[in-house]
């Protein structure tokens, strides 16, 4: 490479010299410093010369020396070469004074010209990648490399072993099945309905290869489970990822079921061997789970319908709306079975609505009076006669519909608290402060019982939790948001119990409120809250020990945890 300025080219090689310039230009003060050179680093320094044709730019980089306060010693350049030898073979140039410029001013401004490619400088900065990127030996680095080098390629050579690889585009009502060989080859293409006739051809069509690794887009459900009783390695593929595959084979948009098991099997086929294989469950944690989320779905549903009920009634009977704060309890309910309309309710009168409040514990120290008063004046207030008629009988529908599903709310719950007494990890869970015999099994339901799950790694169930934050950066560009991309039913789960533990655990509670007095949100302090609480739960998981309060607090004194240093206002 050249690294000969194009400026000092048309000085050198002109007609007229600049004899000033020439006395001292950096090329002349390198060749000063070339005379005087110890005699074995002569030659070199003289190569090195000739190579570029000026001294004035060589290969490494010539700094100014820092200012000195005073006058004692002249100002210095220093050859800071970044690999302290030149190519030639020698050491730097030495530090020598300069000699007394005719026009200082000038020769101070004067810079060589910047070559094409700049060298190295001699600059201390910190890595992108942060301060500490080494953390071992440049040998035990090298070998730990060559063992995890050695393990992929085991990994992708037992993976090709596979005598085929198939997926399933799975429907309501047909599924779009292909089977590739190791080449990628096409070998097997049918499409089963979903019925037993359908899965007993796929078994039929796919006893000759025997079990091999199946690619679906989902991880639960009818297709998963008739896959895994054929003796599948099921693969579940993340709906991203699915698209990414499919539009790796069709970039034009092009949809169609076949075509996304071809691409789901080829997929699965080149970079299966990274991913993970859904592994059967025991019977206990599934029905757990599964109760678990039908109840949460029928709690839904209750509230929708409290909604659809508290919007009837402010058209034709406000009255109880201000009289009951909590439309979830039951006595609510009654109370409008019992007094419907406004007109029922003055009919009834005043001894009825004492009799009402006292039966279901409702009176109260200042409740009762407050209740009577609006009862009194509630026929002041309330809607048209025809408004009256359609609406209540449609909040009486609805009450129904809630009686009916608070009854299945109680099976669902006595049949919940019996399979989380049965389970092994039941003191694990149960020992949580605020968890409880409602949302104790729901984490354990979807944290699961396989230890390996999560690769001995805390952050990964972090991750499935949605408490880790998401980092996007590109260039000097960093944003983080929350995590989407998670397990709904753990995330939901996790937020209660953490919203819970706050008036249980005092560390919980300082921990709140300091990133309260941050100026955060209360849901983003709980999911805070909760990433802190899911590293715990973790370790109590993997080690199955119940959790103390006591030994945990000990901990957090030894090891000067900021929480205890942080004192709440």
């Amino acid at each position: 490479m050249s690294t000969t300025p194009t400026s000092c080219d048309g000085q050198a090689r002109g007609a007229k010299k600049d004899k000033s310039w020439a006395s001292h230009s950096p090329g002349s003060n390198a060749r000063l410093a070339h005379n005087r050179l110890l005699p074995g680093r002569r030659a070199a320094a003289t190569s090195r010369i000739r190579l570029g044709g000026h001294s004035d730019i060589s290969f490494a980089v010539i700094h100014k020396r820092a200012r000195r306060s005073g006058t004692a010693r002249p100002s210095e350049l220093v050859n800071n070469c970044a690999a302290s030898h030149n190519e030639i073979g020698g050491g730097p140039a030495l530090v020598r004074s300069r000699s007394r410029a005719f026009n200082p001013v000038r020769v101070a401004a004067r810079l060589p010209a910047e070559p094409v490619a700049l060298a190295p400088t001699s600059n201390r900065k910190a890595p992108q990648e942060g301060h500490y990127i080494r953390t071992m030996g440049s040998r035990a680095k090298r070998r730990k490399e060559h063992k995890q080098q050695q393990k992929t390629m085991n990994e992708s050579e037992q993976w090709q072993q596979h005598r085929a690889f198939g997926a399933v585009d799975w429907a309501s009502e047909k599924h779009s099945i292909i089977v590739v060989d190791q080449a990628g080859k096409v070998i097997e293409d049918l499409q089963i309905e979903h019925s037993a006739i359908g899965w007993k051809k796929f078994r039929q069509k796919l006893q000759p290869y025997g079990s091999i690794p199946f690619a679906i887009e989902t991880s639960q459900g009818a297709a998963v489970e008739q896959l895994l009783e054929a003796g599948m390695v099921v693969y579940p593929l993340n709906p991203k990822s699915a698209q990414a595959y499919r539009e790796r084979k069709a970039p034009s948009g092009v949809k169609d079921d076949r075509l996304d098991a071809w691409s789901f099997a080829d997929a699965l086929r080149v970079d299966g061997q990274g991913w993970k294989a859904l592994r059967p469950e025991e019977p206990l944690t599934k029905e757990l789970r599964l109760l678990c989320r039908d109840e949460v779905t029928l709690i839904e549903q209750r509230t929708a319908f409290i909604q659809q009920l508290r919007h009837a009634l402010a058209e034709y009977y406000p009255a109880v709306l201000e009289a009951f704060e909590d439309w979830t309890s039951v006595s609510a309910w009654m109370f409008l079975q019992r007094f419907p309309t406004p007109e029922a309710l003055a009919q009834a009168g005043k001894r009825q609505w004492q009799k009402f409040l006292h039966s279901r514990r409702l009176w109260g120290s200042n409740q009762g009076p407050r209740r009577m008063e609006i009862f009194a004046h509630a026929g002041e207030f309330a809607g048209t006669p025809p408004t009256i008629k359609a609406k209540s009988l449609l909040a009486l529908s609805l009450v129904q519909m809630l009686f009916a599903i608070e009854k299945q709310l109680a099976i669902y719950r006595q049949r919940i608290e019996e399979l989380f007494a049965r389970h092994p990890d039941h003191d694990l869970f149960g020992s949580l402060p605020g968890a409880g015999p409602k949302i104790g099994p729901r984490l354990l339901s979807e944290i699961g019982e396989d230890r390996q799950r999560f690769g001995g790694d805390a952050q990964a169930l972090q991750c499935l939790g949605g408490t880790a934050p998401v980092t996007k950066r590109s260039g000097k560009y960093r944003h983080v948001h929350q995590r989407w991309a998670c397990d709904k039913h753990l995330r939901h789960a996790i937020y209660l119990f953490a919203e819970q533990s706050v008036s249980r655990c005092v560390w919980a509670e300082r921990y709140y409120q300091h990133h309260r007095q941050k100026d955060r949100s209360h849901a983003n302090a709980l999911r805070r809250l909760g990433h802190r609480w899911l590293k715990i739960i973790y370790k109590m998981w993997i080690d199955r020990t119940p959790y103390n309060a006591e030994l945990h607090h000990r901990n957090q004194l030894r090891h000067g945890s900021w929480i205890f240093q942080f004192k709440p206002s």
